[in-house]
């Protein structure tokens, strides 16, 4: 992110002002998920940025860009919300992640005013740096957003923070550190991000038709053989092929009275997902039931997250399906 002076000041007029402040909503939006990982909580925080912003307008000279004093109001509104309610991993698992859909983040695209390409690429907003990142304690979690993905300076993310250039580069260090540490360790063998190939949309396909079948040795030769599957908020972490499908079997998938399965294929963290709707014995229609998140790796299921049907509203999915 480079902050330089524009000629763009908080006009007095509140109109005028909120369609400056509105410009930014979407990048501050995702600035905030990524802080706090929780998609639930971005909207209040992008609105306690906004009132600070318009209570503290008198106080902007334009000595930097609109959008760099955004980030900094943002940044420090979500160190406040995590100073006043820290959350802790449960059994290393972060419980409160939620995803964010790439329908939102596709606003960012082409905006007129809109972000460098690192506030949206896929390295920076997969489930897997958002799961890393809330390991972090608050302030190297914030440095390292201000320069790893926004490409401040350490001046600017000093600034920004109201603290010195050695502190910000010592937080940077332990940040950095800590990413290696709860990264997977095949990570860089899936980045950068692209655009799915043809094999990936097969398998993706397979997935699906494996599923609304209820073919459980159709999902079992689809899975990698150290497939992960999490179900936020549940700590529980199930890893192998035999031991997610037995998770799954336990849970009654295939029997009767589980129902049967439909699918809504989606995208979620520039990542395949697919929006599981059940219908149950008795129902008329298909009802919200999970989002799957998916990620591919050697031609195979590696990673399956789970988020549950209070996710389906931002992803302006169906409420059924008949």
């Amino acid at each position: 992110m480079t902050i330089s002076p524009r000629d763009v000041h908080p006009s007095a007029d509140e109109a005028a002002f909120t369609e400056q402040l509105q410009r930014h909503r979407r990048e501050l939006h995702v600035h905030c998920y990524r802080m706090l990982g929780s998609f639930d909580d971005c909207e209040d925080l992008v609105q306690e940025t906004f009132l600070r912003a318009w209570n503290g307008r008198a106080t902007f000279a334009g000595r930097s860009s609109l959008r760099a004093w955004l980030y900094k109001i943002a940044t420090n509104a979500c160190l406040d919300a995590l100073d006043k309610r820290p959350r802790l991993a449960i059994g290393g698992e972060i419980t409160w992640l939620q995803p964010y859909p790439d329908a939102l983040l596709d606003e960012l695209i082409g905006a007129e005013e809109g972000p460098d390409e690192a506030v949206v690429e896929k390295e920076t907003i997969e489930l897997a740096y958002l799961t890393a990142i809330q390991h972090l304690a608050p302030l190297p979690r914030a440095v390292l957003i201000l320069r790893d993905v926004l490409g401040c300076s350490a001046k600017e993310t000093a600034d920004l923070l109201e603290t010195t250039v050695a502190s910000a580069n010592s937080a940077l260090q332990r940040a950095r550190a800590g990413m290696r540490e709860h990264l997977p360790e095949q990570r860089l063998e899936w980045a950068p991000g692209a655009d799915p190939t043809v094999a990936e949309r097969e398998l993706l396909d397979r997935y699906v038709t494996c599923s609304e079948r209820a073919d459980v040795h159709g999902l079992a030769s689809i899975l990698h053989d150290d497939v992960r599957f999490a179900m936020p908020p549940q700590p529980e972490v199930w890893h192998g092929r035999d031991g997610v499908v037995q998770c799954w079997v336990d849970g009654g998938f295939g029997s009767e009275a589980f129902g049967s399965l439909r699918h809504v294929i989606t995208r979620a963290n520039r990542q395949p997902a697919v929006a599981c709707y059940v219908r149950r014995p008795g129902d008329d229609g298909y009802a919200p039931m999970a989002i799957d998140v998916l990620r591919f790796r050697d031609g195979a299921v590696a990673d399956i997250v789970v988020f549950g049907p209070e996710v389906f509203g931002a992803f302006g999915l169906p409420r059924e399906i008949r």
